[in-house]
């Protein structure tokens, strides 16, 4: 089983250790997720993220803005009034909680790290909000995923042409990397963006050669959780695809994946539990 260099993260003091595989769990402030049951309001979202916590969840990943391709585009303003209250909600029920924002803007990233979030997860990379690095790196012990995606939301699907996939994700990520560094960020996670300006064929591809990402030195993060590379791909439906989402993420896991991230936390830690005893032998 593969693994990477780097096995710590400092999360405003809170330090992780990815020596085992972390679980992510997945809670969606937005009316329109693709996955309808991961849908909430703050009521459910402390109740979910109780469960989630309760099941093994190391980080709780809270987002307002849907990045299915296709959404609706979503104000700033409107973001940040759907993230913060439940941001605050969970931490009043479970003050220990280690919450990451899902977010691409800065403002909303700084707002929900004032609020108690200590992780922020940006689908574009840094590349749709010019003063998103700056504002994570004048943000002391909040780890970064640097995602890769191609256009926004509303464009990416029309980008996914490549020469070698694999060559030019892990290029384009390294250059965004290096602005990281210069600006003093320590912590950070890479994910390489499974379904984000990227047919199915190419998820699959990089989901194969996903140890050719430990090439960073850095935890990889994998979100594959019931998207459109399974369920199409097996002709069912999102709601369908938790046994298609546990093959992929065991997949990951043996491909050296540091972090899950998913809307079935349980079903995840089992999956890590069973894929680190594999280590035995």
């Amino acid at each position: 089983m593969s693994k990477v260099t780097k096995k710590t993260l400092n999360c405003r003091g809170h330090l992780v250790d990815l020596t085992v595989p972390a679980v992510m769990g997945i809670l969606n402030i937005t009316p329109d997720s693709f996955f309808s049951a991961s849908r909430s309001t703050v009521e459910k979202s402390v109740e979910t993220a109780h469960t989630m916590l309760a099941n093994g969840a190391t980080f709780l990943d809270i987002g307002g803005y849907s990045t299915r391709p296709g959404a609706a585009e979503v104000s700033p303003a409107e973001e940040a009034d759907r993230v913060l209250p439940v941001i605050e909600a969970i931490l009043a029920d479970s003050p220990d909680a280690l919450l990451s924002v899902d977010t691409f803007r800065a403002s909303v990233a700084r707002q929900a790290v004032e609020a108690g979030a200590c992780l922020v997860n940006d689908v574009s990379g840094g590349l749709l909000d010019p003063n998103m690095f700056s504002t994570v790196a004048s943000l002391p012990g909040v780890p970064y995923v640097l995602m890769h995606m191609r256009g926004t939301p509303q464009t990416m699907q029309t980008l996914a042409t490549y020469d070698n996939i694999v060559t030019e994700v892990i290029d384009e990520l390294t250059a965004q990397l290096a602005v990281l560094r210069a600006l003093g960020v320590h912590d950070v996670i890479i994910d390489p963006g499974f379904g984000f300006a990227k047919t199915p064929a190419q998820n699959f591809f990089l989901l194969n050669k996903l140890p050719t990402f430990q090439v960073f030195d850095e935890p990889i993060l994998v979100g594959l959780s019931r998207k459109t590379t399974i369920w199409k791909t097996l002709g069912i439906t999102a709601d369908e695809a938790l046994n298609g989402t546990t093959v992929l993420n065991t997949a990951a896991l043996l491909n050296g994946a540091a972090i899950l991230r998913v809307h079935d936390v349980r079903e995840a830690v089992e999956a890590v539990k069973l894929t680190q005893r594999l280590t035995f032998f």
